[in-house]
């Protein structure tokens, strides 16, 4: 089983910053991509930013500029820098990842439980 877990949501004026981090563990032996998605209630899941294994990155044009992904491959996780942040970024993140168990099964999609993002006017 493989398990992702976020940490850093919380509660921010407009304007500042927070840092959302996600580790996966368990019986893993690749990550390929990893990302973070959105959801406010009533709306679909939407992606925020996606990276590959080798770094490449990708955004949501209405988070260019503002948010940086980043992943430590050694340590299985990956990181949403947040700055600028807009009450309309208010939304629970989920983490995201395409993890190989065992070679040479197909990479499998796992999701984290999720982290409140609140920003205040």
């Amino acid at each position: 089983q493989v398990q992702l877990v976020e940490s850093g949501g919380g509660l921010v004026q407009a304007g500042g910053s927070l840092r959302l981090s996600c580790a996966a563990s368990g019986s893993i032996f690749s990550i390929n991509a990893m990302g973070w998605y959105r959801q406010v209630p009533g709306k679909q899941r939407e992606l925020v930013a996606q990276i590959t294994r080798g770094g490449r990155s990708h955004y949501a044009d209405s988070v260019k500029g503002r948010f940086t992904i980043s992943r430590d491959n050694g340590k299985n996780t990956v990181y949403l820098q947040m700055s600028s942040l807009k009450p309309e970024d208010t939304a629970v993140y989920y983490c995201n990842a395409g993890v190989v168990t065992t070679w040479p099964t197909p990479e499998g999609d796992y999701w984290g439980q999720g982290t409140q993002v609140t920003v205040s006017s």
